[in-house]
Parts: structure tokens; sequence; C-alpha cells
């Protein structure tokens, strides 16, 4: 890989990182309950897109084995986070469902994530939020090749 793709790749992950990392943490302050660690976020946001989803495809979709998401299933069912229904096509599977509880912690989430964000944007150029604008169809498709390659 010629050097200029390796710092494009190094200063593409430490920009998007950084802005995960920033907002995670200013985040963290505004939610109820305890902190959740981002694997078992992960999780949830899984289920929460795909409901009903299976412990086989959920690990499938984080790239995880199956008895590490497992492992997070029981972790957040213990703390009324997560739902586990039985599959009626298949008695021995399980399908997961957020509780109430979650949906209302992921909700207050969401809304702070993008409320730090929006005021971030804010607070930039119009040819600096011109360019995230931009640079996001290339990004997507980024983390869509980088999926592929999973």
């Amino acid at each position: 890989m010629p050097a200029p793709r390796i710092d494009l790749a190094e200063r593409v992950l430490t920009a998007v990182l950084g802005v995960r990392r920033v907002v995670r943490r200013r985040a963290r302050t505004a939610l109820p309950g305890p902190h959740l660690p981002g694997s078992q976020v992960e999780l949830l946001r899984v289920v929460h897109r795909n409901p009903g989803i299976g412990v086989a495809a959920a690990a499938r979709e984080l790239n995880l084995a199956g008895n590490s998401v497992s492992t997070l299933v029981n972790v957040l069912t213990e703390a009324g986070l997560l739902r586990r229904e039985v599959d009626p096509a298949d008695r021995r599977a399980a399908r997961l469902q957020l509780t109430d509880a979650a949906k209302d912690r992921m909700a207050v989430w969401r809304r702070t994530r993008i409320g730090l964000v929006s005021a971030a944007l804010a607070e930039l150029s119009e040819e600096d939020t011109s360019a995230i604008v931009a640079a996001l169809p290339a990004l997507e498709r980024l983390t869509e090749a980088l999926k592929e390659d999973a």
C-alpha cells in the first residue's frame, strides 16, 4: 500500500474514532442507569435495527463469536434491557427484543448524541459543513467495503 493511502487510512481512523470517543464520553453523563460497555451498546443497537434477530445472526452482524454474544445477551437480560422470546418456527432458538427500558435508554442516548453533534456542527463554517456532507457517501461506501472484507 503506498504511503499516502496509509496516511489517509490513519487520518480517517483518527477522525472517526475521535468523534465517537468524545461523543460517547460526553453523552455518558446524560444517560440514565449504569454505564454500558461498547459491546453491550452495539448489541442493543443491532436488536433495535433488527427486532427478533437471533443470537447467531447478531453474532454475524457484530463479527463476534456466538458464545460472546450469548454472554452479552445474558448480561443485558439480567439488566432488564433485553428480552428473549421463543422462536415459533424453532422452539430451541431465541429471538431477541428490546425491553421498554432499553428503548427509553436508547432514545435518550440517540437524542443526546444527535444534540452534541448538531451543536458542534453549528459551530463549524459553512465550508467545513459542506465538506462533511460531501464526504458522507464515501465514508458510507468505505464502511460497506470494510464489512464485505470481514
